[in-house]
């Protein structure tokens, strides 16, 4: 379905990111795998990575080539795009995985720990996506797919560093489907549920904690791939401006923020008739402060 297509997958040294670039590779694309080699935290931690998964990729019979620059920089985002128009020719579509945690409870939530976060998921979604822009504006064709999460989506402790930059990244996905229609370019989100460096870091505290945990381990990330390939595809029948989410072998089409319910006063609103009146008639459909495991309740399937 990728056949001389070219594509871009940031954060694939492991996890979801190595999942989509192998199957990428197999459904015939040109891979530029980027990883620059970091743990999660952000400590030297495999400066080989993305080499390893060109490595595979070329065993198997396919193409890739391998790039450590920062999706965080605006330059180094530039390089990324280089690389691929370097190696092989043009750029059909790009994967924004990479990604980092410092999770904390807001209340302890350093400058820094947001600044990171923000500026590997939101900044480097931007960085890479503004550098293929171009090109794709050119070519009147080009596909994204973006990486946001449930916990963005839904809710999650210790996350608001997390949950602000991947909410920002579903934004961001449809302001690029909406201002890039007219040149043939699509743009879409996955919420992954995976088994990866990102959710291994989940706690294990309890019985509960500790079966959410393994029912993650029976989600591997090779189940995102099909979706994912298919957004890339270029086919007329892959939509734009979409957020879906994956587990398993579940596919989900999420919810977009639309009205609810609506309440009118000729007369206006004081604060006394807002908490007396306008808040009361809305109340039944005030969504509770919900984390995604309560959300998705069942098994994956």
């Amino acid at each position: 379905m990728l056949k001389d297509k070219v594509i871009i997958v940031t954060g694939a040294g492991g996890g979801i990111g190595r999942a989509l670039a192998i199957e990428a590779a197999k459904a015939g694309a040109a891979v530029v795998v980027n990883d620059i080699g970091v743990s999660l935290s952000g400590e030297a931690d495999d400066l080989g990575a993305a080499e390893k998964v060109v490595r595979e990729i070329e065993a198997a019979g396919g193409r890739a080539v391998a790039s450590t620059h920062s999706v965080s920089d605006p330059g180094e985002a530039q390089a990324i795009v280089r690389t691929a128009t370097d190696a092989f020719g043009r750029l059909d579509g790009v994967i924004n995985n990479a990604g980092i945690l410092r999770d904390t409870f807001f209340h302890k939530m350093s400058h820094e720990s947001f600044d990171s976060v923000v500026k590997v998921h939101l900044y480097g979604t931007y960085n890479v996506s503004r550098a293929a822009a171009a090109i794709f504006k050119d070519q009147g064709s080009g596909a994204f797919v973006h990486m946001t999460s449930t916990s963005a989506l839904i809710g999650n402790f210790g996350q608001a560093n997390y949950m602000a930059a991947k909410m920002g990244i579903a934004a961001l996905s449809k302001s690029i489907a909406l201002d890039m229609e007219r040149f043939g370019v699509k743009s879409n989100c996955i919420a992954p549920f995976a088994w990866s460096r990102m959710t291994s870091s989940l706690p294990t505290d309890t019985p509960e904690q500790i079966a959410r945990v393994e029912k993650f381990k029976q989600m591997v990330p090779e189940k995102i791939a099909p979706l994912a390939i298919s957004l890339l595809s270029g086919d007329e029948r892959a939509p734009s401006g979409q957020i879906f989410a994956v587990r398993n072998n579940e596919i989900m089409l999420m919810s977009q923020p639309r009205p609810l319910r609506s309440v009118h006063r000729g007369e206006g609103w004081t604060p006394e008739t807002v908490l007396d009146h306008a808040l009361p008639a809305m109340a039944a459909q005030f969504f509770p402060l919900e984390r995604s495991e309560h959300v998705f309740t069942w098994d994956p399937v």
